[in-house]
């Protein structure tokens, strides 16, 4: 067990507090995946519940990391040539948005896509970011309309940025080679001094493939967000997904190379990888695998006329230039042009974000995977 030792500051006692009782009354350890639930969305102490600036360009304006949207309004505008492709391919007028953050994505879809979309819905745990998106959405109040929780069914299409990496993983670590060696869940406990610690136990849970090497392996499986495409598949009667994240298939994900897993914590545009210091006060996040999300939805047991569909799987890079990305560029002055080039620059967002769509029904030719689908290598 090795402890981490911070002293909680007055905004993070009460979370530290709350996840201490709910060790203790689990028999003194946690899985990763429900430490990381209580750290982001513990209702009025979370990172994710609480008021403090999370989005934004600089860290000057209290923020703590950027997102597409915040970096340049060309983000949605180009993202809404794919869902104006999708609305009229299956026949829906509503836009579902998933943790949609400061409201940037909605304000964006929303101009550009106009008479398209005759209902936005916000699915949004955080009270705080809701007030935060009324605002600025103000303009279309009309259209708009925030749940926390799903209807029993749902038309239209779902779009997702930035919010697979958000939902809790658990935490799987092999000590010893690939020949022999013990697979453990790795959780979070209490130390003599009453701080958070890791411990790894013995577990039946693996990753979906054989990870070669002598070498000690961390990393991560993602039951949570599958579960969320189950209940989306449940949920969409019609309709299409689209979901934009950093990430990697799964040959890549598991690659025996990449042993100290994705869990990573941004705060002040600053990264680190310790999830257990100055809990509350930053965003946890891992790495999306995008094939364990494409099997989700194509192994779930629906009927044929409801079934999941893989529409296409590609880089950002890809998918925004498909969409008329570079001919929105041409419009903007240079300071606008160099923004909106952070997202397609191969060692900016280009290629470690990707996207991922699904349909229900009959797939079609969407725009956004006119070139460079990479739905072969999932």
């Amino acid at each position: 067990m090795r402890a981490v030792t911070t002293e909680p500051t007055s905004l993070t006692s009460a979370l530290h507090a709350h996840i201490a009782q709910a060790i203790a009354s689990s028999g003194g350890w946690i899985g990763f995946d429900r430490f990381m639930q209580l750290a982001l969305y513990a209702p009025g102490m979370g990172y994710y519940a609480g008021a403090l600036p999370k989005f934004g360009a600089m860290p000057q304006s209290g923020s703590d990391f950027v997102t597409a949207p915040e970096l340049t309004p060309l983000f949605g505008q180009t993202l809404a040539a794919q869902v104006a492709d999708a609305l009229a391919h299956t026949g829906t007028h509503e836009v579902w948005e998933f943790g949609a953050g400061s409201g940037a994505l909605a304000l964006q879809l929303l101009d550009a896509l106009g008479d398209q979309v005759q209902r936005y819905t916000i699915v949004d745990l955080s009270g705080s970011l809701r007030a935060r998106q009324q605002a600025l959405l103000a303009a279309h109040a009309h259209k708009v309309r925030w749940l926390d929780a799903l209807p029993a069914q749902m038309e239209g299409v779902i779009v997702g940025n930035e919010v697979l990496d958000a939902m809790p993983v658990q935490l799987i670590a092999r000590h010893g080679g690939a020949q022999g060696g013990v697979w453990h869940e790795r959780g979070v406990v209490l130390d003599v001094q009453g701080q958070f610690a890791w411990q790894d136990r013995p577990t039946e849970l693996r990753p979906p493939i054989e990870i070669d090497g002598p070498h000690d392996y961390l990393t991560e499986i993602h039951p949570q967000a599958e579960a969320f495409i189950h209940t989306l598949g449940d949920r969409l009667v019609r309709g299409a997904a689209f979901f934009i994240d950093y990430g990697f298939g799964e040959g890549e994900y598991y690659h025996p190379q990449r042993h100290m897993g994705t869990v990573m914590c941004h705060r002040a545009h600053q990264a680190d990888d310790n999830p257990l210091l100055d809990v509350g006060l930053k965003d946890i996040t891992a790495h999306v695998n995008f094939t364990a999300m494409a099997l989700a939805a194509q192994d779930q047991p629906l009927p044929p006329d409801q079934a999941w569909s893989v529409l296409g799987y590609t880089t950002q890079a890809h998918f925004l230039i498909n969409c008329g990305l570079l001919a929105k560029m041409e419009l903007e002055p240079l300071a606008g042009r160099a923004l909106a080039a952070k997202l397609i620059m191969e060692h900016e967002m280009g290629e470690l974000f990707k996207v991922l769509a699904l349909c229900k029904g009959q797939p079609w030719d969407a725009v956004g995977f006119t070139h460079g689908d990479r739905t072969h290598r999932l």
